[in-house]
């Protein structure tokens, strides 16, 4: 099959010839259909993150079954599937108390080292696929455990973004904050994810849903997903626009940019009480000062946010169904499709302030 690989870090991605394994065990090998370019995948392209090389990267999977491993009880050729990278055994404490985002033993959907590799370049050498999943190809071979069955219904590139952009972005709202009915929210970047949680904010019952971002075109975006305020903050002070639609600050706060500057500023809108979530990913290097004292007296919280919090085989099959009953909004999301080939043009695209997501939908087959 043919894959876009990164060979070298920051030198982008090249497509070549590679072999797949057959499965075994609770592996499923699925025809790609659609796969969708996510900020994180060129984080990691550009950016010495341990991973060894050569790597397929792409999280965003959606599929069709074609074959599966003698131990798969979950799943029958020709099924429709979108794979997660959140990895669980199932095994562990935390995946048997419906937190399989926080598994213990995530290496339990991978092949062991010393296994035959599932990828492999044409020289025969081993190709890393990252989170178990590795989409930027025309196959792929997945655990079980990351995959969920979705209905027939549901166009490929719309499924493929439930499997990271949705998740997250609705996840944050719906399970990590728990945001309730009547709430006041603000989501600093109206990017990709950042739409997925205004969607979140809707379902959850948000009455003030604030969308703050630098671009008016993102901004206008974020109003058809359901924002009730915009505001552009290079145009106004931000905390002060938030404090007087809210009146004291917003219940709770999201923060998609991962600018030290902009999380600080985040902090600033929710109300006492309120709560910060951190989903953006920040520089490493980055520092954010906390005024400790403030955060006591103030009593307000931050939290780190991983995958939105999701139980795939739960959240994902919830939000395809609010997509068919269209209470969901994965159309407007879909910005771009491109071949295999065109991955790195494609996330060239994202930096435009019109372009939401971009799916590798041709060439894959």
């Amino acid at each position: 099959m043919r894959a876009a690989l990164v060979r070298e870090i920051g030198a982008g991605f090249v497509v070549e010839d590679v072999a797949l394994a057959d499965p075994v065990g609770r592996e499923v090998l699925i025809d790609v259909k659609a796969s969708g370019l996510c900020h994180t995948d060129l984080t990691m392209s550009r950016h010495e993150m341990g991973n060894p090389l050569p790597m397929v990267l792409g999280h965003e999977v959606a599929g069709v079954v074609h074959a599966v491993g003698p131990d798969v009880t979950e799943f029958a050729v020709g099924d429709h599937v979108v794979g997660c990278l959140v990895q669980s055994c199932g095994k562990c404490e935390a995946c048997l108390t419906g937190r399989t985002f926080q598994c213990e033993h995530p290496e339990a959907t991978l092949r062991h080292s010393e296994d035959e590799p599932r990828v492999t370049d044409g020289a025969g050498r081993r190709v890393e696929q990252v989170f178990g999943l590795g989409g930027f190809a025309q196959q792929a071979l997945i655990h079980e455990n990351q995959l969920v069955k979705v209905s027939d219904a549901i166009p490929f590139p719309q499924a493929a973004l439930l499997g990271c952009g949705v998740v997250t972005g609705a996840g944050s709202v719906i399970n990590t904050s728990n945001t309730q009915a009547g709430d006041s929210v603000v989501i600093v970047g109206a990017g990709g994810v950042g739409l997925n949680a205004i969607n979140g904010a809707v379902i959850a019952g948000a009455t003030t849903i604030i969308a703050v971002d630098v671009a008016d075109d993102k901004l206008e975006k974020a109003k058809r997903f359901g924002a009730t305020h915009a505001v552009n903050s290079t145009k106004v002070d931000p905390v002060a626009a938030v404090l007087e639609i809210t009146g004291r600050g917003a219940d709770a706060a999201f923060d998609f940019v991962g600018i030290p500057a902009v999380t600080a500023s985040a902090l600033e809108m929710i109300r006492p009480g309120g709560g910060l979530y951190l989903i953006g990913i920040i520089d490493p290097t980055a520092t954010l000062p906390l005024l400790t004292i403030g955060l006591i007296g103030t009593q307000k919280r931050i939290q780190g946010v991983y995958m939105g919090s999701t139980t795939p085989k739960h959240d994902i099959p919830l939000y395809a169904d609010l997509y068919l009953q269209g209470r969901f909004n994965l159309d407007d999301l879909m910005s771009r499709e491109i071949a295999l080939d065109g991955v790195n043009e494609g996330y060239d695209a994202l930096k435009e302030p019109d372009v939401t997501r971009v799916v590798i939908t041709s060439g894959l087959s």
